[in-house]
């Protein structure tokens, strides 16, 4: 694994003792040092893992030194990369003619000669820094017990005065009444509440506002904060103490159980209201947890955390409550803001409400960051160009600053209790620019490429990465953005302040190096091992000369990119992303094949229109994503990519050859045309791995040779069904038909979780192969006509969540019922149909788990369709088709289905469409014609 402290030094024993193996048994010259740097390195490492774990306590000595091994580590893995590759050049030469044989031989040879010059200056290093090691007696050093003891700064949280809390109301009035809910009951249960939400957004002022308010309440109380090494008799003996209104003499009990028995022995006839503060681990809640006896005298306990797992675990019970905390609104924010600069939330200088906008914008509703800013401007002049300077310096020179010193030690806390992996990953997404959507399976795909994923255990890499990332969002690290219809959030945002926080770490440690954006001051002490260019403040960006490129593993750019930097300068890029480069030639990318160690290539630029045809010759490409591009034929040699996991491309045909991408695992868009060769349809079938299908299909009824398409893509299904397809998203057109889909599928896919049905063609009814799809949990589909019978085949999938029915006729005149024993898990469901009829009825009990529901509704009909029966529903989208409808006929449904809607449990918000006969025309009349298709190619 590639890590942000220790650099790649596992990475590089593993290769060193590759170079000891059998296979390099026969090097001359080089086989001593190899095994002294291996060994040593080895030591090194042990060392590097120690002082992981200690980092936050490091002096100065021992950081540059555990700094120049991790920058060492780099350079002896580049040095073993050329290595193996000249060797690679010297075995395939002796496979080429005579004469090439003999200059590929000496390029070799000379090649060789150089490396082993470096791999002798490489293992002085190591021995140098082997002694400087033993000199300054680093074993023993890093590991003292420190003697200065840190101000928790979490305290002021505890002694917030409440006349100068904002925003806290509504949600203190919230928890109030959900802890005392039930208490007037005959049995009152115990209950749990846990807070969550990240650091900074005022969980601990929130928790201490209620257990204020609810003074008086209960017969015993007790508000206790934990740490992230919490001392749990320390705990048990202030809780204790609290319980008893007293003092505990330093004496009296240390045994953790005998604390126990005695908490709980007082808790026992009486109701309390407990207070757990900021629990970092599932453990120390266990423990804790054993001295809070569980009475039916109403008693309350509350607990504040960063992760949502923690807070689940707190909340085992049916009657339990996990509480997400959120951002402060706009207007609170602003309150807050004015209050701590002017005193008042009233004023604010005309001339800076621009400037302090955008301040609010970048602490994201954080009262931690907003305080934090504020105290800072307080003291400052009320002038545009002051408050400027300190907007453009947050994340930079302004980390000087005591209060923003202070804050980064809040938000600090939670990347320090990140294990050492995690942290890797965290501090990659420094590289993506403030506010940006980041894509979690592109992100766990840099993550492969990037080394940062561990490799054993055998485990499918892209699913270790969705669990780093899972964890990442479940410790409120990142904020999601896009959840799916399963609830896996499928993109993300990191908080401006987290992200600065990221920013200073990775400059700190080299782990990225950052241009373009104006807030940022570098200073180029090292080697660039991450280079990010963000275009989008600055057009015109020029890398300094002093900056060393040559040792770069990955490329990001993002916005307009005029003058990118040569690819010949990247010889060890192992990532290369480019975004939105409008002005980018295909010329950019000649040197793209000299790019050896490439694992990732996502090109998203509509100016490139071809890649060099030796794209083959990257043989450690994994990910080659070129959707938004005009490249309009794929190189041949691409079939040459025996590493390849994933292409992506933009509506391209599939190549000659394309049964030799063993590997490969997804495969999306596809264009299968009149131009295509029916014989790649075939090949497809030999694809064993492919989990992940998107074709576009454009061959029409009329075409010469359909018969043989068909055949053949209906063999590579049924072939592909068999082996590990789980995903198919199939595209065709006006004049192109999908039937040969209704009855040809068999044996069905056993694995498949989604099926996408984006065609103009509607299946008569349901195929019987998606009748027998136990894992199917997606589906999008077009039947016509929709009748009983299809809704109960639907219905009967026992893992479906998301289904879209659409039908390109009327509605059936009679109400089709959905019943109580249909759609049991279902969350997310759309029918759409292009002109009015009876529609649905939803029975009592049905669709249990539903949240998100989008339906059709005839403006002319009444409103009873059961929608009070959907009690776990969030969300309604109406489509109103108001055929022969009158604007007040419109209106009236609106206002009843809102106020319908209101009744239900979670009141969920609803939104109208409206469609009437232009409108439809005009949906229905969309799309291609045959000659439009073939002119597409």
């Amino acid at each position: 694994m590639v890590s942000a402290l220790a650099g790649v030094m596992t990475s590089v024993i593993a290769k060193l003792t590759a170079l000891l193996g059998e296979e390099y048994a026969k090097l001359k010259g080089v086989h001593r040092e190899v095994e002294f740097m291996k060994d040593e390195l080895s030591s090194m490492n042990a060392l590097l893992q120690r002082l992981a774990e200690v980092d936050r306590d490091l002096d100065v000595q021992t950081k540059e030194w555990r700094d120049q091994v991790r920058e060492m580590s780099y350079d002896i893995e580049d040095c073993i990369d050329d290595f193996m590759k000249s060797l690679a050049q010297t075995d395939s030469a002796k496979a080429a003619g005579l004469v090439q044989s003999v200059v590929q031989q000496l390029k070799a040879l000379r090649a060789r000669h150089q490396i082993s010059s470096q791999i002798q200056g490489l293992k002085a290093r190591v021995e140098d820094a082997s002694k400087r090691r033993m000199r300054y007696k680093l074993d023993e050093r890093a590991f003292e017990p420190s003697i200065s003891r840190a101000i928790d700064p979490r305290l002021p949280s505890l002694y917030a005065e409440p006349d100068g809390l904002v925003g806290i109301d509504k949600p203190r009035s919230e928890l109030i009444e959900c802890l005392m809910e039930g208490m007037g009951a005959s049995v009152q249960q115990q209950k749990v509440i846990s807070i969550v939400g990240p650091g900074g957004l005022g969980k601990t002022t929130l928790a201490n506002e209620v257990f204020r308010k609810l003074e008086g309440q209960f017969q015993c109380r007790a508000f206790v904060s934990l740490s992230q090494q919490p001392d749990v008799s320390k705990i048990l003996r202030n809780i204790l103490s609290q319980v008893c209104q007293q003092e505990l003499p330093s004496t009296d009990i240390q045994d953790e159980g005998k604390l126990i028995d005695t908490i709980r022995e007082v808790l026992k006839n009486k109701r309390y209201l407990v207070v757990i503060d900021d629990i970092w681990s599932t453990q120390a809640w266990k423990i804790i947890k054993c001295s809070l006896f569980l009475n039916d005298l109403g008693s309350r306990i509350m607990t504040t955390t960063r992760s949502v797992d923690i807070a689940k675990s707190c909340c085992s019970r049916c009657h339990d409550h996990v509480y997400e905390i959120m951002p402060l609104t706009t207007a609170n924010s602003k309150s807050l803001f004015f209050k701590r600069i002017f005193g008042t939330e009233d004023i604010c200088p005309p001339q800076l409400e621009e400037v302090s906008s955008e301040i609010l914008k970048k602490c994201g509703g954080s009262p931690l960051a907003i305080l934090t800013i504020a105290s800072l401007l307080a003291n400052k002049d009320c002038t545009n160009e002051e408050w400027e300077w300190v907007y453009n310096s947050i994340g930079s020179t302004l980390g000087k600053d005591p209060g923003v010193e202070e804050m980064r030690r809040i938000l600090s806390l939670s990347y320090d209790d990140l294990p050492h992996h995690l942290k890797t990953c965290l501090l990659y997404l420094s590289i993506f620019p403030e506010d940006y959507e980041i894509e979690r399976d592109r992100l766990i795909r840099r993550w492969i490429a990037e080394g940062f994923i561990d490799t054993n255990g055998g485990r499918d890499l892209e699913e270790i990465g969705e669990c780093y990332f899972n964890d990442l969002i479940n410790r409120s690290m990142l904020q999601p953005v896009e959840i799916q219809y399963d609830g896996q959030v499928v993109s993300c945002r990191v908080h401006d302040m987290i992200l600065d926080l990221l920013t200073s770490k990775s400059m700190e440690e080299n782990f990225a190096t950052f241009f373009g954006n104006q807030n940022e001051i570098l200073v180029l002490q090292h080697k660039i091992r991450r280079l990010s260019l963000s275009y989008y403040d600055q057009e015109h960006i020029m890398l300094p000369s002093t900056a060393i490129i040559s040792h770069c593993r990955s490329l990001s750019i993002v916005g307009y990119a005029e003058k990118m930097p040569s690819l010949s300068k990247f010889r060890v890029l192992r990532v290369l992303d480019i975004e939105n480069g409008e002005e980018m030639e295909s010329n950019c990318f000649e040197h793209l094949r000299k790019l050896f160690q490439l694992k990732y290539l996502r090109l998203h630029v509509r100016s490139i229109s071809a890649l060099p045809e030796q794209l083959g010759e990257l043989q450690h490409l994994k990910t080659l994503d070129m959707g938004w591009t005009k490249i309009t034929k794929m190189p041949k040699s691409i079939v040459q990519l025996q590493h390849l996991t994933c292409l992506r491309v933009g509506n391209l045909e599939l190549p000659e050859g394309i049964g030799n991408l063993q590997a490969l695992q997804e495969l999306s868009d596809i264009k299968v045309n009149r131009y295509s060769m029916a014989s790649c349809l075939l090949e497809l079938g030999s694809l064993a791995k492919l989990k992940i299908l998107g074709l576009r299909w454009y061959i029409v009824s009329t075409h010469s040779n359909k018969g043989t398409f068909v055949d053949n893509l209906v063999s590579s299904l049924r072939k592909l069904g068999r082996f590990s397809l789980r995903s198919i998203c199939i595209r065709s057109y006006h004049g192109s038909s999908t039937e040969f889909l209704l009855d040809s599928w068999f044996p069905s896919p056993h694995l498949m979780q989604k099926f996408q049905m984006g065609t103009y063609y509607n299946f008569p009814r349901v195929p019987p192969w998606i009748a027998s799809l136990d894992k199917l949990t997606y589906l999008d589909i077009n039947i016509d006509p929709v009748d009983e019978e299809a809704l109960e085949i639907l219905g009967e999938l026992p893992a479906l969540l998301f289904l879209w029915l659409m039908s390109k006729s009327a509605a059936p005149k009679q109400r089709l019922i959905i019943s109580s024993s249909m759609f049991v898990c279902l969350r997310e469901f759309h029918f759409t149909c292009w002109s009015n009829g009876e529609g649905l009825m939803f029975e009592a009990g049905a669709m249990p788990r539903l949240e998100k529901l989008w339906v059709p509704f005839d403006a002319g009909s009444g409103l009873d369709f059961g929608i009070q029966h959907l009690s776990s529903l969030r969300h309604l989208a109406v489509e109103i088709i108001c055929i022969g409808a009158t604007a007040r006929d419109v209106e009236a449904l609106e206002e009843a289905i809102r106020d319908a809607a209101h009744l239900l449990p979670n009141r969920p918000a609803v939104e109208f469409r409206t469609w009437d006969d232009e409108k439809m025309v005009e949906e229905e009349g969309q799309g291609v014609t045959e000659e439009e298709i073939h002119a597409s190619g």
